[in-house]
């Protein structure tokens, strides 16, 4: 017992001497954030609206964000070389997930996104899956220098199809947008031809056109959103409406903690909408601090990156990175009015279980590729 305990102190000093306390800190300031934004935001809609004690929400949020940084921590830790071995059979578990969702998901508000887990109700499988794939589009682009690299490329392209078919069906344009940017951003750093890359993203925006066109009872949805994003008074705009109100309102310094109205008047505000809800309480210049902190993470994991030499973990942090920038200023640009609604959360920040536990994969992952040891 003894000599397992020392073993375990060893592990966890070794871990804290190697570990990149910057980028740890501000993961561990983000999930805090966003436990008291969730304290300010949810109380009086779990008393007023959902018959709830005042601190229902707050206290399940309290629950995911220390399973969140429990987990962070735990992936951070792990060997390098077994962390890299696990991933890809996680990757296809969350696909496996994706495919359930067609015969056992979760309905809600005409999407069918979630699965019933006996251990976590409701859980969005693609928030699993998100940061599984980026590590094994990496993989496939670097693996055997024999097989062709454009070849290469194609492997990586069919599995982003697959899962965007996933996606499509359920329907979530959000998260395969946000897939499809992450890859493209992948393949792009890693040499990838710019007249080929335009054509698959015309091809891309094409075969959205022809979904929206051939199967309006399914995916109209996604032109009357583009229809009234461009003009606003063809429909029914009511809920970024009301957020680009609340910034407004909010001005540079905010309302005051709990005197925002927007969380009282949109629904899953807390969710969709949680930086609205922040520039309406605490201001624009706390919004400004919290995009600060996403690219300063940014930045330190691309420096990383060029300090790197081995292909793969470039790749893969390349990826992470870019999948938590592009989904930041989706939201943002949603709550702002600067892009149609796309219904994506802010990660570390939006309340939300499945967001905190996809989150936390990639905060934690990324500790464990930018660490110092070079051990594989």
């Amino acid at each position: 017992m003894f000599s397992f305990s020392r073993e375990n102190t060893s592990s966890l000093a070794k871990w804290w001497r190697n570990i990149d306390k910057q980028i740890l800190f501000l993961f561990t300031l983000l999930f805090l954030l966003g436990l008291f934004f969730s304290f300010s935001s949810t109380s009086s809609i779990a008393a007023e609206k959902v018959n709830k004690e005042t601190y229902f929400f707050f206290i399940k949020h309290l629950i995911f964000v220390s399973i969140s940084l429990s987990l962070m921590v735990i992936i951070s830790i792990q060997n390098k070389n077994n962390l890299i071995k696990l991933l890809p059979y996680l990757f296809f578990i969350s696909v496996f997930m994706l495919f359930l969702i067609l015969f056992f998901g979760v309905e809600v508000k005409g999407s069918k996104r979630w699965l019933n887990l006996f251990f976590l109700p409701r859980f969005q499988p693609i928030e699993l899956a998100k940061p599984l794939f980026i590590i094994f589009v990496a993989k496939i682009i670097v693996m055997d220098e024999k097989t062709n690299l454009y070849r290469r490329y194609l492997y990586s392209f069919f599995i982003l199809l697959l899962i965007i078919t996933f996606l499509i069906n359920q329907p979530d344009l959000g998260q395969s947008l946000l897939l499809t940017l992450s890859w493209i951003t992948m393949i792009f750093v890693s040499g990838f031809n710019m007249i080929i890359l335009t054509i698959l993203g015309l091809v891309f925006l094409g075969s959205i056109f022809l979904l929206i066109f051939f199967l309006p009872e399914k995916f109209g949805y996604i032109y009357l959103r583009l229809q009234t994003f461009f003009d606003p008074k063809s429909g029914d705009n009511f809920q970024s409406e009301k957020a680009l109100d609340a910034i407004k309102q909010g001005g540079l310094t905010g309302l005051g903690m709990g005197e925002g109205i927007l969380k009282d008047k949109v629904p899953e505000a807390h969710t969709d909408y949680i930086i609205a809800v922040i520039s309406e309480e605490f201001g624009a210049i706390f919004v400004l601090m919290i995009v600060m902190i996403f690219l300063f993470i940014g930045y330190k994991v691309l420096n990383k990156v060029f300090l790197e030499g081995d292909e793969f973990l470039k790749l893969a942090l390349v990826g992470l990175i870019s999948l938590l920038i592009i989904q930041t200023f989706i939201h943002i640009g949603v709550n702002t009015r600067l892009l149609p609604t796309t219904g994506m959360t802010l990660p570390f920040l939006s309340y939300g279980g499945s967001s905190l536990i996809g989150s936390s994969i990639i905060a934690g992952i990324i500790l464990n590729f930018t660490r110092k040891d070079s051990s594989r």
